[in-house]
């Protein structure tokens, strides 16, 4: 990892003060909206009580949504931001790092690369292929990330600023304090519809009292002048931000997705074991053989593989997309409930995270849509893979229990 430079230094303060301006925003709004505009303004002077209350209701109402699922975002980016765990051999020599003097330690963090494991018993690399499918490089071997030590679940991506690879990482975001990935996007995309109702109100305040005295030529008070302005610039910016992430939403994409849309990817499918290449696809077999002199598929600490081990023996055909196509779409509707859930109550309120963090699926660390089946005849994968795997294929490695001669 390199030291960092002031670029990043800069974004690292800039995510520190926003959310601190942002909370001065609300409170001055608070004062003028409510107390000078809606109480003062309309409800005691002009007597206009119904108009009055209707706007305070309607802006305490959005108001305490863009808040609960404002709060929600920023605790989420600070403890819980997707962050793929440590290989054990990382963490440890991150742990060794952390003791050393400063000046040490960022000469060691510049060295802090790593070429893949080629191990094949490599931390890490079964939980990929007792998978029916994931992303893969070109030989079949999943993404490795050479900074973190480790293989890269789908969908996660190297951040320079936090230093680790993320889930289904979004973008580093300084209105919110941290970086938006699969644990707080919906929460994000809540925030920005709630808060673009909330400027809306605004808007619509200062704009009608703004109006009433032009009309009655009254002096001008800078306070609905400046609601207004304000309101009216941040409220298009949350409006456009609210739509861009509904694009996000109902296509299944990130903002890593849309800078890198021509891009191809691999994708290992398991077929039936022991199915060779061909000329429409590779295969590649796990667990992935020893060093030369060992038996194939043995594990490279010299003991012979139990059954249950020869059981989990899989192989994976490789295929790949063409540039620009999604494996993960499933579908606007599919997509929209894979992301804010399943019922009307977590699309409103900051609730749950989204059903898309759960990664327990057998099949695959994300949901894959029908693209799959695309591939698998534009490819022509034999047809057995469609029918039930045997019981032998279907054994799964819980725990490795290698025995002796």
């Amino acid at each position: 990892m390199t030291q960092p430079g002031p670029s990043r230094v800069a974004t690292r303060w800039a995510v520190r003060i926003i959310p601190c301006f942002i909370v001065a925003a609300f409170a001055f709004a608070k004062y003028a909206v409510i107390a000078h505009l809606c109480v003062d303004y309309l409800y005691r002077q002009h007597h206009e009580h119904g108009l009055a209350i209707a706007l305070i209701v309607l802006y305490f109402v959005f108001f305490l949504l863009a808040l609960a699922a404002y709060v929600r975002t920023v605790y989420t980016t600070q403890t819980d931001p997707g962050l793929v765990p440590w290989s054990e051999r990382r963490q440890r020599v991150h742990n060794e790092r952390k003791a050393l003097p400063h000046k040490e330690r960022e000469d060691l963090e510049s060295q802090s690369w790593s070429t893949p494991d080629l191990s094949p018993d490599s931390p890490g690399l079964e939980s990929f292929y007792t998978k029916t499918m994931f992303i893969c490089e070109p030989d079949g071997r999943p993404r490795w990330c050479s900074l973190c030590w480790s293989w890269k679940p789908d969908r996660s991506h190297h951040s320079s600023e936090l230093g680790r690879c993320v889930r289904k990482m979004d973008h580093l975001c300084p209105w919110v304090g941290g970086m938006v990935s699969e644990t707080s996007f919906n929460f994000f995309a809540q925030f920005t519809y709630w808060v673009s109702m909330y400027l809306a109100v605004c808007v619509a305040t200062a704009g009608y009292c703004l109006h009433k005295q032009i009309q009655a030529l009254d002096p001008l008070d800078w306070r609905p002048v400046v609601i207004l302005a304000l309101s009216g610039l941040f409220g298009l910016f949350a409006f456009g931000m609210s739509m861009t992430s509904t694009r996000y939403i109902v296509e299944n994409i990130t903002n890593i997705d849309v800078f890198k849309k021509r891009a191809v990817h691999y994708i290992a499918i398991r077929v039936p074991r022991g199915t060779p290449s061909t000329a429409g696809y590779q295969t590649v077999t796990f667990p992935l053989p020893g060093p030369p002199g060992t038996e194939p598929h043995s594990p490279a600490n010299g003991f012979t593989p139990s059954s249950r081990d020869r059981q989990a023996v899989r192989t994976f055909a490789i295929v790949k997309t063409e540039p620009g196509e999604n494996p993960f779409d499933l579908g606007y509707w599919r997509n929209f409930k894979a992301v804010m859930g399943n019922n009307i109550f977590e699309w409103l309120l900051p609730i749950k995270h989204s059903p898309c963090c759960n990664h327990d699926n057998p099949e695959s660390f994300y949901e894959f849509g029908s693209l799959i089946e695309e591939l698998k005849e534009r490819h022509g994968l034999p047809q057995g893979h469609r029918r039930r795997h045997s019981r032998a294929d279907e054994v799964e490695m819980v725990e490795r229990r290698p025995t002796r001669d």
